[in-house]
């Protein structure tokens, strides 16, 4: 199978350092607020997960492209920047922000997020985190960030104002934002076990996938270490990259990502972080049984809990 990375020695060590917030133990759940309520699906006995954005870094339709898909009226070949709500009993649980969050959450009308994880710190992945600021006024509290040493660096840097005492002019000004440190031990947030699945995106480059329940999510990655593929044993849903069929050096192609489907033999396999190189229709229809192509707005059940 397609996973150059073969152990976990492959990759980088990612020691945690005293200036981050610590994880937070076992049974330490989010307060409920006065807004839980209007913000919850009507159901929330379900949880569930929704798909804010498939598309790759530049979206589909990309800016001045011609081609067949970016000009299609299929609304399943608009494709924003990847992202997904785990919608939870004690909250919704957001994977990246991306550059197209705002709009994303007011099409999926999701009024509030509870908690951020990461996936990595790449733009396409990270740059719409100042959307979250409203959010606090409704948690009564910074917003809890879930990340890496590096993506902690990266948001330290590239958001240094909502860290400053000094640039605040007036309340909302700025997001208020909680780091908390991850390493690859499994973590605890809103009240739900999350499992790190340490992945490859490029031969030097380490991501994160996650796992909640019998659902993972495993976005921009070529390669999967051996112990990772492990903790993706006995899943329901398989999330997971497949940018195009041309061979791509920091991405899976869509043979390589059937091949990792078919190793693990999860009940169902979708695709995300979509180029405008695969046509959703004729493309759904080339695919083997129990794999298919995620698009914005896709909800699907999480299930194992």
């Amino acid at each position: 199978m397609t996973k150059p990375a073969s152990s976990s020695a492959d990759l980088p060590s990612n020691a945690s350092s005293g200036r981050a917030k610590t994880t937070p133990a076992p049974g330490d759940r989010r307060p409920a607020t006065d807004a839980d309520q209007a913000d919850r699906s009507a159901d929330s006995s379900r949880p569930e997960v929704v798909f804010l954005g498939t598309g790759t870094s530049v979206g589909v339709p990309a800016i001045g492209c011609d081609c067949p898909v970016c000009r299609s009226s299929d609304p399943k070949n608009k494709r924003t920047r990847c992202a997904i709500v785990f919608r939870l009993p004690d909250g919704d649980l957001l994977v990246d922000t991306p550059p197209d969050l705002r709009t994303q959450l007011l099409r999926e009308d999701i009024g509030l997020i509870h908690a951020i994880m990461f996936t990595h710190e790449h733009a396409d992945h990270l740059f719409g985190l100042d959307d979250v600021r409203l959010f606090p006024f409704r948690l009564h509290a910074p917003v809890p960030i879930y990340c890496q040493q590096q993506v902690d660096e990266r948001i330290r840097k590239s958001f240094d104002y909502a860290f400053s005492d000094r640039v605040e002019t007036h309340p909302g000004s700025k997001p208020r934002l909680e780091l908390r440190r991850i390493t690859h031990d499994r973590f605890e947030a809103l009240g739900v076990p999350v499992t790190p699945i340490p992945m490859l995106h490029g031969p030097h480059f380490e991501v994160l996938g996650f796992r909640i329940g019998d659902f993972a999510y495993c976005t921009d990655t070529n390669g999967i270490p051996d112990a990772s593929m492990e903790l993706l044993q006995g899943l329901d849903t398989l999330v997971i990259g497949a940018l195009r069929y041309k061979p791509h050096p920091t991405h899976f192609t869509v043979d390589q990502a059937i091949e990792v489907s078919s190793e693990l033999s999860p009940k169902r396999t979708l695709l995300t972080h979509i180029g405008h190189d695969l046509d959703h229709g004729p493309t759904n229809e080339s695919l083997p049984p129990g794999i298919e192509l995620a698009y914005d707005g896709l909800r699907v059940p999480l299930v194992g809990l």
